[in-house]
């Protein structure tokens, strides 16, 4: 038994949203019989812009940067991994530069230079938030996002990306307070 199941938590590799579906309704049937719920979260990298063209100009820069040895190599050893994880983040790009945008915004190119978490939403502010919106809708609770290089990425995700999100009510600011509700006391008359 999946040990994150007794936690009552996944997380999932940014795969395209139908299969991440899948995987939840897969995990939701399994911990059902035990009797369990499970909280979701997903592990993506992001690359967001003022534009599209931006973001997929830097995911394009950054991809450039590997020759193509480098990334036979790197697919090699990946190709020798046990995980399924692993496996299944292979399959996404087949070790191809080719078809990399596998999803609307999602690119698979990071998974051709290293193992784990493969791939990355790229594309402008609105773009990013609308897919963070469309896995959410799937179920996912909870986003482990980051990008390269981390703290210029977390700027452009900061300034661009989360007030767009907390405009549809989907990001809070965790130092901002919440109106509070009235207290309810059963006892109180």
């Amino acid at each position: 038994m999946d040990l994150r199941l007794l936690r009552g938590d996944h997380l999932t590799s940014g795969e395209p949203p139908a299969q991440v579906a899948e995987k939840i309704a897969w995990i939701r049937e399994l911990a059902g019989k035990e009797g369990r719920t499970v909280r979701f979260g997903i592990r993506l990298h992001v690359i967001t812009r003022d534009t599209s063209a931006q973001a997929w100009a830097e995911a394009d820069r950054l991809l450039a940067g590997f020759d193509p040895q480098t990334v036979r190599s790197v697919q090699a050893g990946l190709a020798r991994s046990e995980s399924e994880g692993q496996r299944r983040m292979l399959a996404l790009h087949g070790g191809s530069r080719d078809g990399l945008e596998i999803h609307p915004n999602l690119w698979a190119g990071i998974g051709l230079v290293r193992g784990g978490a493969g791939t990355a939403l790229v594309g402008s502010h609105e773009e990013v938030a609308e897919r963070i919106r469309e896995y959410h809708a799937l179920g996912i609770e909870e986003f482990v996002l980051s990008g390269y290089p981390h703290l210029e990425e977390a700027y452009w995700f900061g300034e661009g990306v989360l007030p767009r999100l907390a405009a549809q009510g989907l990001w809070h600011h965790p130092h901002t307070p919440r109106p509070q509700q009235a207290a309810q006391v059963p006892f109180a008359s």
